[in-house]
């Protein structure tokens, strides 16, 4: 069985903005504000590692791929940059990407629901992102960010806010080709889901091959 941390984010709401040159000027803004971001202090403090914000802020306008995650772990809090785990090193093989390309922010925009790590429950495991990270920053980021050829939807959180609510992981991925080629759900790459992934061989077999030629098509575009 997948899983997942429940509580399904809200849609996005809709945010315009100028023309062109607008989106330079909002990204500075909002790199600056997001990275000096302290709105959960107070809930960290709280949580059995007490830890400070400490917002992944890895975008810049003219990615061709952008992932949309959960938040980050304890380890991409600690090193401050996103997807610097054994998930990572899973889903970069997903894509058929290196290190290298996959962490030029020129290329790849990385925007996950909560920009900062929430923290453990009383299991050990991550916290869910707080609701009010992605209801103050998500919208603000897409927009600026513009139009992008692919956006990988890594997990529920992200699954629930763009593509809505109740589906679940399972069916959301397994629909993956009413989405393609723009949009690809995807499970969230953590080792907690490697049973998932034997007990649904299409996933490999199907699903992977599609995402790697749409990586390398916009990739080299």
């Amino acid at each position: 069985m997948i899983i997942e941390i429940p509580s399904p984010l809200p849609p996005p709401r809709s945010v315009v903005l100028g023309g062109p040159g607008t989106y330079l000027c909002a990204m500075q803004d909002i790199h600056h504000s997001l990275s000096d971001c302290h709105l959960c202090a107070d809930r960290f403090a709280r949580t059995a590692t007490a830890h400070s914000p400490r917002p992944v802020v890895w975008f810049r306008p003219g990615a061709r791929i952008l992932i949309i995650g959960q938040a980050p772990g304890m380890r991409v809090h600690t090193s401050g940059i996103p997807f610097d785990d054994p998930s990572g090193d899973r889903l970069r093989n997903w894509m058929g990407l290196d290190a290298d390309p996959f962490y030029d922010k020129s290329r790849v925009a990385i925007v996950p629901m909560g920009f900062c790590f929430p923290g453990y429950n009383a299991k050990g495991a991550d916290l869910p992102p707080p609701r009010l990270c992605a209801e103050t920053w998500h919208a603000r980021v897409m927009n600026a960010l513009g139009d992008i050829p692919l956006t990988l939807l890594v997990g529920a959180h992200a699954q629930a806010w763009h593509l809505g609510r109740g589906k679940g992981v399972t069916p959301t991925v397994r629909a993956w080709r009413d989405h393609a080629p723009r949009r690809f759900p995807l499970p969230h790459p953590s080792w907690r889901n490697t049973g998932w992934l034997k007990n649904n061989p299409w996933f490999d077999a199907d699903l992977l091959p599609d995402l790697r030629a749409r990586v390398s098509e916009v990739m080299n575009d």
